[in-house]
């Protein structure tokens, strides 16, 4: 920005947008100066680099906010977990299910872990079965995003809602 400009020569854009064409430092800095505005580079690896005469402080502060009226407008995406045991009672799981529409209905990720414990592990396969009747469950309002791996440790369906 001004005197900090190092190239000999530089293409100058006026603040309304008129070319220059290209012209020494101290000549675009005399042009900013008249103008009562800023000299900002705004491409340096360029050749010549490209500058714009502008009022930097204006520039800044509607950068700031654009910055922020796009955190506005983004999206946070929730995960919910859910864990259960492969030996889940209907009760129980009748509650889990019920939960996890609510989830989806407010449009929360879920994730269904399936927890083993000591012998569980060796018969995994049963216990996946639970995994697959829950995906069954939310067929028409959510989508399996991941699912389990044959080598994975920790069983889980990922569930996202359709849209």
């Amino acid at each position: 920005m001004n005197e900090r400009i190092r190239a000999k020569e530089i293409r100058v854009i006026g603040d309304d947008g008129t070319q220059f064409g290209v012209l020494s430092v101290r000549e675009a800095l005399a042009i900013a100066a008249e103008k009562e505005l800023d000299l900002v580079e705004i491409s340096p690896n360029a050749t010549p680099p490209v500058c714009k005469i502008m009022d930097y402080g204006k520039f800044k502060y509607e950068k700031t906010k654009k910055d922020k009226e796009n955190k506005k407008k983004q999206k946070n995406v929730v995960v919910k977990e859910i864990r259960i045991k492969p030996h889940i009672d209907e009760h129980d799981k009748a509650t889990k299910i019920s939960q996890i529409k609510k989830f989806i209905e407010k449009e929360h990720k879920v994730k269904v872990s399936l927890r083993l414990t000591g012998r569980e592990r060796l018969h995994a396969d049963s216990a996946i079965k639970v995994l697959d009747e829950f995906a069954s469950h939310f067929e028409e309002n959510a989508v399996v995003e991941k699912k389990y791996g044959k080598e994975q440790v920790q069983k889980f369906i990922l569930l996202s809602p359709k849209k």
